[in-house]
């Protein structure tokens, strides 16, 4: 997980951040919502589609996972506990919602465009992109239109969940902390050290981003037993989402334009087709268990594991639902996909 990096990706890593900070800067004068991740998320893309070479080195982001991860736990108080006997009801419902999800599109993109039953599944996959990637790529499928049709629906989403919230009337204020004053650095320190050491252990059992669930687990079990009192300093916070959201717009990095023009409207129609479906689920659930139904609609979200996590804390939902939410979204289609594609293969 943590290894040196090398000098080349070290200047790749800040050519990419300091285009990150600029569209993070350009969002918020424009006060657009959450600024801190849909700036330099729209700003890296366009960099890296025309023609910049864009990335994080893998240390690098590990590093920034942890950090949010410890920024995200620290908002975790004893109602995440009561929630915890009303989730297996959300859970259900998120199950049904992701088969219907990807069978729906999967049949849209294999018979509106074009692709082969196995690849449009893949493609039709609401997260997950790295098992995606070696299941298409083991199969000798469409990788690269995969990979585009799923870049497109994770920039789309960023972009659009904002916009979403406050047609639900949901103000965006930008806070990106639970209030409070901001903890000792000794404090940090340990839960850094802690969320290190849960990362690792997480990692061994192959949990996707291990880091960043690792420094949530251990910040949430320092702040709920009063350990590690206080919040994340705000520059720390706010630097880690701008890295999140530089991620995203990385994915685009080595995209032709011809190659994403060719995809572009499958993936925006994918897009488009998840989020109804998430929207559909997370209604009921919301009012089923008393939530807010953005809260729930971040947590149905097809987005990347940590860019909805972080997209949560910035809208106020309860860290360990979103979390839980998302982690088990990629269990189920950890089972989903291979059942669907191995199917289409016996036939």
């Amino acid at each position: 997980m943590l290894a040196r990096p090398s000098a080349h990706n070290l200047r790749i890593t800040c050519q990419t951040l300091i285009i990150g900070g600029i569209g993070a800067a350009i969002a918020e004068a424009m006060n657009a919502p959450i600024a801190v991740l849909t700036g330099p998320a729209l700003l890296v893309s366009l960099a890296a589609l025309g023609g910049l070479r864009t990335g994080i080195d893998d240390t690098v982001r590990n590093l920034i996972f942890l950090l949010v991860g410890v920024s995200i736990g620290s908002g975790v108080d004893a109602s995440a506990t009561q929630a915890m006997l009303r989730w297996p009801f959300a859970f259900a419902a998120l199950g049904v919602m992701l088969w219907a999800t990807l069978w729906l599109c999967g049949q849209i993109l294999h018979r509106g465009f074009g692709l082969d039953r196995r690849s449009a599944y893949l493609a039709a996959a609401p997260g997950h992109l790295s098992f995606v990637v070696g299941l298409s790529t083991g199969l000798n499928l469409d990788t690269t239109r995969i990979v585009v049709i799923q870049s497109v629906r994770l920039l789309a989403l960023t972009l659009s969940v904002p916009a979403i919230a406050l047609g639900f009337g949901l103000e965006l204020t930008g806070q990106v902390l639970p209030p409070g004053d901001p903890m000792a650095w000794t404090d940090l320190g340990l839960l850094l050290f802690a969320g290190l050491a849960l990362g690792y252990a997480l990692d061994k059992i192959g949990l996707p981003a291990p880091l960043l669930i690792g420094g949530m687990l251990a910040s949430a079990f320092g702040h709920a037993s009063d350990i590690t009192p206080g919040v994340m300093h705000p520059w720390l916070s706010y630097a880690g989402l701008m890295t999140v959201g530089t991620l995203i717009g990385a994915r685009f990095n080595g995209i032709t334009r011809k190659a994403l023009a060719s995809s572009l409207v499958a993936g925006l129609t994918v897009t488009t087709l998840t989020v109804l479906m998430a929207l559909a689920a997370a209604l009921p659930v919301a009012y089923a268990l008393g939530f807010d139904p953005t809260h729930v609609l971040i947590a149905f979200a097809p987005g990347g594991l940590e860019t909805m996590i972080a997209m949560g804390v910035v809208l106020g939902a309860n860290p360990g639902f979103v979390a839980a939410a998302h982690v088990t979204r990629l269990l189920f289609l950890t089972a989903l996909l291979p059942a669907f594609v191995g199917r289409l293969k016996r036939a």
